[in-house]
């Protein structure tokens, strides 16, 4: 619509001065939204930059970069605002071997602040953030809101049963396999609701995972292992060595 737009006021500006070749205004209108686009991109990278702390500003660009490749690449009808759960979920899995769908889904809503159904720009670098570098504070937190499905400040029975039973193999030797379901959760409990009110608040398991680190991820894997996590940052972030 632009060109179009821009080649009738050439034409116009022609006509209505006529023996005078027309300036090149349609070449430099759009070298100037390059220009302006180009602007708008440092001035992203360098506010993420700020708030997404773990990252340089080399390493942002590179995100920023990736998240446009992505998004171009898909067909949803969200593709021009960012990634809908289908296409976090393909991400998810083909760059961290991640494959439990329900805590997939988890940790699309956690990187979803504003709940708009779709991860934007500045959702995607700010939740890579936590997500790949995050302190063990920030990961807490992060692990929490994975695990707290409904959302109201704290992880049930009902939900720690829900995502064990979700996460781990069923045994088909087993005639109740929803028992050792039940004692897992039983055990769980016992090692970390300090207040012994049948549930876990957040002071609840941050104090379990500070004793025990290996608590972290109790109740589903919704972190990347050390392994993708590398694979992903040396292949992202290669061209900001380079610079």
């Amino acid at each position: 619509m632009h060109d179009k737009n821009c080649s009738l006021f050439c034409r116009c500006h022609q006509a209505a001065r006529p023996g005078r070749p027309a300036r090149p205004r349609c070449q430099g209108s759009g070298d100037a939204a390059a220009m302006s686009r180009k602007r708008q991109r440092q001035q992203l990278a360098d506010s993420l930059g700020r708030s997404a702390k773990h990252f340089n500003k080399r390493e942002v660009e590179c995100l920023i970069k990736l998240f446009d490749t992505l998004v171009a690449e898909s067909s949803s009808r969200f593709a021009a605002a960012g990634f809908d759960r289908n296409m976090f979920r393909d991400t998810l899995h083909s760059a961290f071997g991640m494959t439990d769908d329900m805590i997939m889904d988890r940790v699309f809503r956690t990187f979803d602040k504003d709940n708009d159904s779709c991860i934007n720009v500045v959702e995607w670098v700010e939740g890579l953030s936590v997500f790949l570098r995050g302190t063990l504070e920030e990961r807490i937190k992060y692990c929490f809101e994975v695990y707290d499905l409904n959302g109201d400040g704290y992880i049930s029975r009902e939900e720690m049963f829900q995502m064990l039973k979700n996460s781990l193999l069923k045994q088909p030797s087993e005639e109740d396999p929803d028992e050792g379901i039940k004692d897992l959760v039983d055990i769980a409990l016992k090692k970390m609701d300090y207040d012994h009110d049948g549930k876990l608040s957040f002071m609840d398991f941050e104090k379990a995972v500070r004793d025990e680190n290996l608590l972290l991820e109790a109740f589903g894997p919704c972190l990347p292992d050390i392994k993708s996590s590398m694979a992903f940052e040396q292949k992202t972030f290669q061209e900001a060595r380079k610079l």
